[in-house]
């Protein structure tokens, strides 16, 4: 850091396996994927290329490799997982993983029905050559699961060989563990925790009140996804109490 600040909790420091700071990218362009890593790349530790905005993006592996040289693993959105996969595509996909040098997936079932003991065999295969996030929850947000439904998927995609499982928002931060106005699902939240290793979560909070809330329930070090690039650095000072939310936080009583 710059200078000198008592009483600030510590971080874990990169590369991390907890304490994770995933950012969605949308579709920035190469130059302003540089801008946003001069300034962004020690406080980012995992980046998505939004839903299927690879098939369209620009110098894909010119991009690709912008992030590579940082350090940061990119992976592809879940739905173009699933897009492979409902094309029966599947070696496909595992092929365009190993040409463009993607050594994370994402493992999701939001936008097509998936048997769920297939789609762990799929976490299976590809955690045999790549880290596997497991998105659970439906972006359909009519579709509410019970709190023991999140704990019994979340449970067996993590046996299934997923190093983490992501807790589905959407980009609007607007379903899965969010009502339909962004209020944290306090009571489901609080039971997955009873449950799931807190580590092994990727909470998908892309506004500033949820993070807050994962924040204040977790810590400092609580992994937090779908995060918007220029949102980067005040999610980092959030994370340290220097952002009025969290202001007292961390302060010693």
């Amino acid at each position: 850091m710059n200078f000198k600040l008592t009483q600030i909790p510590e971080r874990t420091g990169k590369p991390r396996t907890h304490g994770l700071t995933m950012v969605m990218d949308k579709g920035l362009s190469i130059q302003e994927t540089r801008n946003f890593l001069s300034v962004a790349a020690p406080h980012v530790d995992i980046v998505k290329l939004g839903f299927g905005t690879a098939f369209v993006t620009p110098d894909l592996r010119e991009k690709i490799q912008v992030y590579q040289e940082h350090d940061i693993p990119v992976y592809f959105g879940g739905t173009l997982f699933e897009a492979f996969l409902v094309r029966n595509q599947f070696d496909d996909y595992i092929a365009v993983l190993k040409d463009y040098g993607i050594d994370y997936v994402e493992v999701s079932d939001g936008s097509i029905i998936i048997p769920h003991a297939e789609k762990c065999g799929y976490i299976e295969k590809l955690a045999q050559h790549a880290t596997v996030l497991s998105e659970v929850g439906s972006k359909d947000a009519a579709n509410i699961m019970p709190p023991y439904k999140w704990i019994e998927l979340m449970s067996a995609e993590l046996s299934a060989g997923a190093s983490y499982v992501i807790a589905e928002a959407r980009e609007s931060g607007t379903v899965g563990i969010y009502r339909d106005s962004g209020e944290v699902r306090q009571g489901l939240v609080q039971e997955i925790l009873t449950k799931i290793p807190a580590e092994k979560i990727i909470w998908e909070a892309p506004r500033k009140d949820q993070q807050f809330y994962f924040l204040q329930l977790a810590g400092c070090n609580v992994n937090l996804g779908n995060v918007a690039p220029n949102e980067t650095i005040p999610l980092e000072a959030m994370r340290v109490g220097l952002r009025s939310e969290t202001f007292q936080l961390f302060l010693e009583k």
